[in-house]
């Protein structure tokens, strides 16, 4: 069910619990494990229209974490796209101004001829909200999963290791423009999706700031196993169907209501 984002002091979230943390794994593997019995409501999802969609994974993760969605895209219809930039290690990967990330963009733009969807988990989702507001006149959508888009990044359970593996400082003046620009209303329609059992982000901090054509979405699940969710894989596929210029946010209905939260 889509939700407001709560006005909120980012100082006064705190860090995941250890229990939610600590059985990120445990969860996620199960999640993966339940996917075949999300087949009736996979397969009930609407048919795409062959855009572009890049799939951007989270942080330390590479392509291959994103085949099982892609798979799926690809199946509904979508020209779907790896991003191609190894594992996720923030500036590492895809440049100190994000220069390798934009020329993947542009080269997807070219060779379609169409406007490019972002899905991205974690810190993809992060990077593909901060793309959209660099080269949105390339993007059709945005799509993130447990994303950090606001708040501390030192809220989260990895902000650590994130600093010794990208070598960015999270409390550096570049990071907190970073995390200012992302925070601000969205240029094009993006659909935040967040879990408030996430063991790694703080769930507030998963949330867009809404506006007209943007919104948030909560599911079931953890932070690791958002992106073979079945819930939140039919979630990006019902996003990706709307026509392009004719958003709307999501509401669930029928069936759909039992497996959505409700609070809002």
């Amino acid at each position: 069910m889509a939700t407001a984002a709560p006005a909120m002091d980012p100082s006064a979230v705190s860090r995941p619990s250890r229990l939610l943390a600590f059985s990120e794994l445990h969860r996620a593997m199960f999640e993966m494990a339940a996917l075949p019995l999300s087949s009736p409501l996979l397969y009930s999802a609407p048919r795409g229209d062959g855009h572009p969609v890049m799939v951007l994974p989270g942080f330390m993760a590479s392509g291959r974490s994103t085949r099982i969605m892609r798979r799926y895209l690809d199946r509904l219809g979508y020209d779907t796209y790896c991003w191609d930039l190894g594992r996720n290690l923030g500036p590492r990967a895809i440049g100190v101004e994000g220069e390798h990330l934009i020329d993947k963009l542009h080269s997807i733009h070219e060779e379609t001829g169409q406007k490019v969807s972002l899905v991205g988990w974690s810190l993809g989702g992060s990077m593909s909200r901060q793309l959209s507001e660099r080269v949105p006149d390339k993007i059709r959508q945005v799509v993130t999963l447990g994303s950090p888009l606001r708040g501390r990044a030192q809220s989260t359970t990895v902000w650590r290791v994130y600093e010794a593996a990208t070598g960015e400082r999270v409390s550096s003046d570049k990071v907190r423009e970073q995390m200012a620009e992302i925070a601000a209303p969205p240029t094009v329609p993006t659909t935040a999706v967040y879990t408030r059992a996430d063991g790694v982000v703080p769930w507030q901090n998963c949330q867009v700031t809404e506006s007209h054509h943007s919104e948030n979405v909560e599911v079931y699940g953890s932070h690791c196993g958002l992106g073979v969710n079945g819930t939140v894989l039919y979630l990006v596929a019902n996003r990706l169907a709307q026509s392009e210029g004719e958003w709307s946010p999501f509401e669930a209905s029928g069936i759909q209501s039992a497996i959505f939260p409700s609070r809002s």
